[in-house]
């Protein structure tokens, strides 16, 4: 095994917590193993090398990709330079697939072994890139225990290794022993996402309920590294609102009910036992063309996973102050109601703890091939 070095490329957050997790347990059973990475600060507290941060990364939607293209493609050209002189024995991708896939096609043409570890969402939406998968990824590894018959219509075997966020909530838990889900807790969470743009379409709006529950106290959980102004100057009207950066898991584990928009965060929430609402609005023109390309029921990874609608989906125009407020209201004062979601929580949970330690998992099939 010996000294193998690893390049992985993550786009955003998430990939971020899940690579470092990954790297963790590589380097538990290869210690020697050497990591060169575009990514964040968690893979960097794991050893890794960063040369480019995912907050440079972070594009969503179609038109603020167009505008964004020539930095883009620059990206691509200097990840490929990097790869290139790094020469690494593996090529771990993490979701982030508009980037990703293409980096795996031009990894496969120069025969770098390709794993990808967290499956695009192509059963979303894009179906066809199973056919650049098929062909250019020599592993994909998944994480949503449906992904597995997905693929396998295609003719295309994976390797469910379970969730990694089951383990990365339940470790915390256990550190912190919070009663998390105490009926006397007067918090609720707001997760307006991790990029600016979508935290403008979105946030103000959940600010906006503050107002109808002084009783309550809201807290904003920050993005890594986004300005305190930026949060500063949209929280000014809100007294009873308040902001906290690093400390997500903490304000979920102290929080009644919590506004959330789509992604990681829904599952986290869901993982914490906390009630919520999916708040999901976007740029006009690219949430008309992702409905259009879309496949699926839900935008919820709690609803996805489950196949039902657990917790209320409020996309783009029906995203408002008094349809949060109609549905925060049962979450916050219908027994009925919350426990339905929590058993439901439950079940879910059962569902992905049953394919086990994720990044465990995931490293021993990664090591076996070298």
């Amino acid at each position: 095994m010996g000294n193998t070095k690893y390049y992985v490329i993550a786009g955003e957050a998430s990939g971020d917590l899940h690579g470092s997790n990954l790297i963790r347990e590589i380097k538990s059973i290869n210690p020697a193993a050497d990591f060169r990475c575009w990514g964040g600060d968690l893979m960097q507290q794991q050893g890794a090398h960063i040369v480019k941060h995912y907050r440079e990364l972070a594009f969503m939607g179609f038109i603020e990709v167009v505008k964004n293209l020539p930095t883009i493609l620059r990206n691509f050209k200097s990840c490929k330079a990097d790869i290139t002189q790094y020469q690494p024995d593996v090529l771990i991708l993490i979701d982030y697939p508009g980037f990703n896939l293409r980096m795996a096609r031009w990894a496969h043409e120069n025969n770098i072994r390709v794993v990808y570890y967290i499956s695009p969402q192509i059963w979303a939406w894009k179906e066809n890139r199973i056919h650049q998968i098929k062909k250019f990824v020599d592993q994909m590894l998944v994480i949503l225990p449906f992904e597995q018959s997905f693929y396998r219509k295609w003719n295309y075997e994976v390797v469910y290794v379970g969730h990694p966020l089951v383990k990365v909530v339940d470790d915390y838990l256990n550190t912190h022993q919070q009663d998390f889900n105490s009926s006397d807790h007067r918090h609720i969470a707001l997760l307006p996402g991790s990029r600016k743009q979508e935290i403008l379409h979105k946030l103000p709006v959940m600010l906006e309920v503050s107002k109808h529950y002084p009783e309550y106290e809201f807290t904003v959980a920050k993005a890594p590294g986004m300005d305190d102004a930026f949060y500063e100057t949209l929280l000014a009207p809100y007294p009873n609102v308040k902001a906290v950066s690093g400390k997500t898991y903490s304000l979920l584990a102290g929080s009644r009910a919590a506004l959330v928009t789509s992604g990681t965060a829904t599952l986290e929430t869901a993982l914490f036992g906390v009630p919520q609402i999916i708040c999901y609005k976007g740029n006009k023109l690219s949430y008309l063309i992702a409905r259009k390309l879309i496949k699926v029921k839900y935008i919820g990874l709690v609803n996805l996973i489950m196949d039902k609608e657990v917790v209320k989906e409020l996309i783009q125009d029906e995203l408002t102050t008094d349809n949060i407020k109609q549905e925060l209201d049962l979450l916050l004062h219908e027994t009925t109601r919350r426990q339905q979601i929590l058993d439901d929580y439950k079940r879910m949970r059962s569902t992905l703890s049953a394919g086990g330690d994720a990044s465990r998992n995931a490293a021993i099939l990664i090591c076996q091939h070298q």
